[in-house]
């Protein structure tokens, strides 16, 4: 074999190795980010509502943004069943309370936040809620959470102008698909009532943890077993979403 036609064949063999190597760099790029979830629709951006119906897996999420005691009542019953769940809480209060966050945390569960003061974005200049959210990262930043994408807007308003600046922050808006409305105190067994009937795979379940709701770790005692035995599992926002089509509204 003459030189150029070794030095050919050689090229010829690292070629395919390189492109073997390229494509499975790319299969396994393509498969990390299979594994996120995109909510934009054709650059509207979208609030997360609830995750796929094709798992058994439910979300239970909770607000705080005052109080210290009726959490713990909380995540007594979750620590007693088992149960994996996402706290969204204002910056405010995290700052007041970090050994609450920390409570939090070391039970396994996911932390999102409600900004920093957890007053409407609606009713806030642009500039004002853009500054809402850097007060809001940065108290989360203190405690150790740099890496939050999680938020429920104050009280839940949102419009699509308010979106836009949280996903430009890059942060995910969440929703939810199940309100028993216990902040209302309704009564124990019609919160209960409300989970139980409704509750199925992929919902995200909306609760508080503030102490103004005073019937909700009571119900939480039927609640948890009683989604166990409709064979659900409890898993925080991340990994309900992770990798599966989640459904989103279009806030107008």
């Amino acid at each position: 074999m003459s030189f150029y036609s070794w030095k050919a064949e050689r090229v010829k063999r690292y070629g395919v190795v390189v492109a073997l190597a390229f494509f499975c760099a790319l299969f396994l790029w393509i498969g990390q980010w299979s594994q996120l979830p995109v909510f934009s629709n054709e650059g509207s951006p979208r609030a997360l509502t609830q995750g796929s119906d094709k798992n058994p897996n439910v979300a239970l999420t909770f607000n705080i943004s005052w109080g210290t005691e009726k959490v713990h009542d909380v995540l007594k019953q979750l620590e007693a069943n088992k149960a994996q769940a996402t706290f969204f809480v204002s910056g405010e209060w995290a700052e007041r309370h970090p050994d609450i966050i920390k409570t939090i945390h070391e039970g396994k569960h996911e932390i999102g936040m409600m900004g920093y003061k957890y007053e409407s974005y609606l009713e806030q200049k642009p500039a004002q809620v853009q500054q809402d959210l850097n007060n809001a990262k940065e108290a989360f930043g203190k405690l150790g959470f740099e890496e939050i994408k999680w938020i429920r807007p104050p009280h839940g308003h949102m419009d699509k102008e308010v979106l836009k600046i949280i996903e430009n922050e890059g942060l995910q808006a969440v929703q939810w698909s199940i309100n028993p409305r216990d902040w209302e105190n309704p009564g124990t067994n019609t919160i209960i009532d409300t989970v139980l009937n409704e509750g199925s795979e992929g919902d995200i379940i909306l609760m508080h943890a503030s102490d103004s709701v005073k019937q909700t770790a009571k119900a939480l005692e039927v609640i948890l077993p009683g989604l166990k035995q409709k064979g659900l599992k409890f898993v925080s926002i991340t990994e309900l979403v992770s990798g599966t089509e989640s459904e989103t509204t279009q806030i107008e």
